[in-house]
């Protein structure tokens, strides 16, 4: 909540090709890190001040639900650009910046107010290549090619209380599950194209606030409030189980296991539905690796 944290809640993004470090501070500041060179600044700007960025907008008609967490969403590094998230109703709401010199390349079609999501997502649609984000008002998909980068190509509403479209959308393919909880407390998959923009495949009544969906083998999995398996095809639950609190996330291992970071800092290792397709399996727990809530 505003107020309660201090510290960077954008996750840095590293490109291999120049070890440039990208990193966003809650307060606008992207700067650029030349990892070869002991951690040299390469440049940096600030969102807040180059884009003239105002205080997130009430977006719910419910009161009291005016949120603004500063900047949230991880740079993505595409090529020759790396991307952010400003959320400037004037210029766009993702701007495509030289990643060598900072320098503003393009700014997105879309104009929403920035949402609260973790990052932004890379995704391919009838091998176009684009990127999705959760703004403030929806998820939108952005091309990434040649003269079309900018352009929307898909925009489906999706608003939450306190502008709380926390968890970053997650791709398979050309489909997307994005899903928030509050006033929405739902999940959807989906379906992007080039000409019809985003089909709505279901949409189920449970949801995630803050952990990131990740999707593995024909399955997607969320640790908010236990561990959740959902089948992807259609979003009926498989299993749930073991113990987390609303601070939460999970990803996929290298040999199709689950990694969980939960609670007050406790690591968890589980199964995916490949070993245990019935119910839940905890392998391994440690309890109180750092003491505090496990936010993703």
């Amino acid at each position: 909540d505003q107020h309660m944290y201090k510290g960077a809640t954008a996750t840095p993004e590293f490109d291999a090709a120049t070890g440039f470090l990208y990193t966003l501070s809650t307060d606008g500041h992207l700067n650029c890190w030349n990892t070869r060179q002991a951690g040299k600044k390469v440049w940096g700007l600030n969102l807040y001040d180059q884009f003239k960025i105002p205080r997130r907008p009430q977006v719910t008609k419910k009161r009291g639900t005016r949120r603004d967490y500063g900047y949230t969403t991880a740079p993505l590094v595409f090529r020759d650009w790396v991307l952010g998230e400003a959320g400037s109703t004037k210029h766009g709401n993702v701007i495509a910046f030289d990643k060598r010199t900072g320098r503003t390349v393009w700014a997105s079609q879309n104009k929403d107010p920035a949402g609260h999501a973790g990052g932004l997502a890379p995704m391919t649609v009838e091998g176009v290549p684009c990127v999705t984000v959760l703004t403030a008002l929806n998820l939108v998909v952005t091309r990434l090619d040649g003269a079309k980068a900018g352009k929307e190509v898909a925009r489906h509403p999706w608003v939450t209380d306190f502008i709380n479209n926390i968890a970053t959308p997650a791709v398979a393919g050309n489909r997307v599950i994005v899903t928030s909880r509050y006033n929405v407390q739902s999940a959807a998959l989906l379906e992007i194209s080039l000409r019809k923009g985003a089909r709505e495949v279901w949409r189920i009544r449970e949801a995630s606030g803050v952990c990131s969906p990740v999707i593995f083998e024909n399955h997607f999995y969320w640790a908010n409030k236990g561990l959740y398996c959902f089948d992807l095809a259609s979003g009926k639950r498989r299993w749930m189980g073991g113990r987390y609190s609303d601070a939460g996330s999970c990803l996929v291992t290298a040999d199709g296991r689950l990694l969980i970071w939960a609670n007050s800092g406790d690591l968890s290792l589980a199964e995916t539905a490949k070993r245990s397709p019935g119910k839940a399996t905890i392998l391994q727990e440690k309890r109180g690796v750092f003491h505090g809530m496990a936010w993703p």
